[in-house]
Order: C-alpha cells, then structure tokens, then sequence
C-alpha cells in the first residue's frame, strides 16, 4: 500500500483505552446513590436489565478490573476468567471479557483483544454508556490490526446507534480513509475532526496534509504544512514536514526559506534537513537560477553543518559537496571534498568522480591514477569510466592503454557503440 513517506508518525494509531469500575446496579447491595452524566442521552437504544446482584461477583469484577488498570495480567486473568467462564450474571461476563480484552491488548495480542471485545457486545447485557464505549474501542482495535474498513464500519454503527459525534471518532475515520488510500474521505473527515474541537490532535494534519499531496493536492499539503510550521517555528518535526513537502513539489525557493529560517531560530536539527538545505539550493540553482551562487550556498551550509557535527562524515555526503563544488565549477574544494569521500567509499565512485575532475584540469596523470583506483575497486558504470580512461591515456600520448581502456568500454553496453566507433575509427576494430 502506497503511502506519503514523510509523515512517520502515520505508522501507526496510539490507542488508549480505558474503562470505570463496573457500577453496582442501583438495587443491589452498596450501590451509590450519584449517577454519572449520561454519556448517550440521544441513543434509540433500549437499555436492558442489569442482571447482576452477587456482592461476590462485584467485587471480584472490580478487582479484576483494577488489576487490568495496574498492569498486573496474571491477576486480572486469574480474577475475571472465572467470571466469564461460571458467572450467571451476564453483565458481568460481558464486563470481565471487556477486561480480558484489554488485557491481550496491553500484551500486544490485538488479534486475540477483538473477538474477546466483539463477544462482549454480543452479549449485549450492558448499560447504554458502557456498551458504547465497548463499540468504539472495538473500532480503535479494528484499526490498530490494520482492519481499516472493518474500524470504519464499526465507527459508523457507534455514531448511528449512539447517536454521538466526537472529534477523536471522525479522527479515527480520517486515518481508516488514509491507510484505505480513500483520499477525499480522508480529508473530509479530518476536516470534521478539526471543527469539533479547538484542541486537534498532532496526527490529524499529519493525515490530513498526507492525503493533501496523495490526492495531487500537494499545493494545499504545501500551505498547511508551511502554515502549521510559522505556528511553532522552533519545532523540528513541523519544520521537516514542511520542507520536505516543499521540496516534493519542487517549490526550492520555499524549502530554501523555511530550512534558512529553522537554521536561524535552531529547529534545524536532524542530518537529513542538513542535506535537504544543500540540495535545495543546488536544485534552485540547476533550475533557473545562478550556478556559482547556488554552489556557494550550498557549500557554506555544508560547511556549517559539518563543523557542528549535524552532518557527518560519509562517502554519500561528501560526495554531494564534491558535486556542488563541480556544479559551481570550483575544482579545488570538489578535490578536497571527493577526496575525503574516498577515504570513506566501500566503492570507487569517489575515485572515478576525482580522475574527472582531474582531467577537466587537464592533470592526466593525477586523473589516470584515480580512474584506475576507482576502476579497480568497483563502479557501477564501467564502461563512461573507461571511455575518460582511454580519453586521458591518449592525452599522455599513451595508445595501447586508450585502446586497452577503450575495448573494455566496448564490454559494457551502456557504451559499446561508442566504443566501438572509436575503435573503428582507431584502425582496431572491425
């Protein structure tokens, strides 16, 4: 399943799920005389009969469910497994399973928590308010097994029978609609989620800012996350969404400003939004705008960077710095910076980037020892490496090695032709 891959938090629902002490039907014995705020005042449901009048079972009830609540599973279980396997009561039996549910749940035992959940709603001998709390944890459960349609279903009949909206239930529906790739519902719910509630959770315009670019309204994606970033604007996190959906709808001048604004202010703080700076400007350079300007910037965030430890010494990022260096058409620091890659490498692309740095310099032999060095240790195109190879051999006046160098390029056929015309042309091949 396709998802937007800069919302990390998407991976997964946070759950929580919690649940009062079975109350006391109103005849038995210890029963408060308070009765909590209806929860389900406009519910069509009929309320049945509590059937629970064992003191016995109460407490036990009760002292299972604590222990649910403390984390103790051996005791929860040891106290509520007896009620739903011999109770005659059948609240408490749809009560203790509620318990055992979130019992396998806290374990990590989703698929074992459901049917246990779903046997407490059949059962159906429960108070409005607590069967309908068992309906929506039962849609929370849905979605954490990764059962989107099934979570959505089941949040359409709590809303429909219930006859209650919350902010958390249209949430929950927008982040189904998300993991079913069911963009426009995605939206329109978390947008309903966001009107009932002047306190939305983080995840929502995560979801909501996702399905924005999935549904090609990365415009939209852009502004919101742009708009949610000025709001905390030394939060790291809103500062990597935001430039990074920038710089997907390839708005470099925009990633540009918030990156420079997040380095400014500290929220720039993670390697990657590092590297994003020095690609932004590269990119705002390569597409309309000065070479040597950009590779100047560019660099100097490197340069920054580095010194502060945020980006650290690797093959991949030196060698992005070699290449700014060579786009702004500054050889000495590409050398400096292939050269310190190289070191780094497990491959010889380094080595082969500085033999053509060497050779645009017209230092043959210092671009004839790197070419071979890069070669020797392995490159992923041989055949373009070889052809500057033969390219340098023939400078230092040196034909059997351009020829040597030029029929291996002939192997590869990514060059062959090329190869070949050349050797042709050379009086070598056929």
């Amino acid at each position: 399943m396709k998802h937007t891959p800069l919302f990390t938090m998407l991976a997964g629902a946070a759950l929580a799920f919690t649940f009062a002490a079975a109350p006391m039907p109103a005849h038995a014995a210890g029963a408060s005389k308070e009765k909590p705020a209806v929860q389900y005042p406009n519910t069509t449901r009929v309320a049945p009969k509590l059937d629970l009048t064992s003191e016995k079972d109460q407490k036990a009830l009760n002292a299972g469910l604590d222990a649910v609540n403390a984390g103790d599973k051996a005791k929860a279980e040891q106290l509520l497994q007896p009620i739903v396997d011999g109770s005659k009561s059948k609240y408490a039996q749809a009560i203790a399973l509620q318990g055992l549910a979130n019992v396998a749940y806290n374990a990590g035992d989703v698929k074992g928590a459901i049917p246990l959940l779903k046997r407490a709603l059949d059962n159906g001998v429960m108070p409005n308010d607590t069967y309908f709390q068992l309906m929506y944890e039962l849609a929370q459960m849905y979605a954490a097994d990764e059962q989107y349609q099934a979570s959505l279903d089941t949040v359409a009949k709590w809303r429909a029978e219930g006859k209650k909206e919350t902010a958390d239930s249209y949430g929950l529906e927008g982040m189904d609609y998300y993991r079913l790739e069911k963009y426009p519902e995605a939206i329109a719910a978390i947008q309903k989620a966001k009107s009932l509630t002047d306190k939305p959770q983080d995840s929502w315009n995560q979801i909501l800012m996702a399905s924005y670019a999935e549904s090609g309204k990365g415009g939209d994606a852009a502004k919101m996350a742009v708009d949610e970033y000025q709001k905390n604007p030394t939060d790291s996190s809103m500062l990597h969404n935001a430039s990074a959906i920038l710089l997907q709808q390839q708005d470099y001048a925009g990633a540009v400003k918030v990156l420079e604004q997040g380095r400014a202010n500290g929220a720039l703080k993670d390697e990657g939004d590092w590297i994003n700076l020095v690609k932004a400007y590269l990119l705002q350079a390569q597409n309309g705008g000065d070479a040597k300007s950009g590779s100047a910037k560019a660099l100097a965030v490197f340069d920054d960077g580095e010194s502060k430890g945020a980006i650290k010494p690797s093959a991949a990022n030196y060698k992005l710095a070699g290449d700014a260096a060579v786009i702004g058409e500054n050889d000495a620091k590409a050398i400096g910076y292939y050269q310190k890659g190289a070191a780094l490498a497990s491959d010889g692309e380094l080595d082969v980037a500085l033999g053509r740095v060497y050779f645009q310099d017209q230092k043959f032999s210092d671009a004839r020892k790197y070419l071979k060095q890069g070669l020797a240790k392995g490159v992923k195109h041989k055949g373009q490496a070889y052809m500057v190879l033969a390219e340098t051999e023939r400078q230092l006046k040196d034909k059997a090695g351009a020829v040597t160098a030029m029929m291996e390029a002939a192997k590869d056929p990514e060059t062959a032709s090329k190869a070949n015309d050349w050797l042709r042309k050379s009086g070598v091949g056929k």
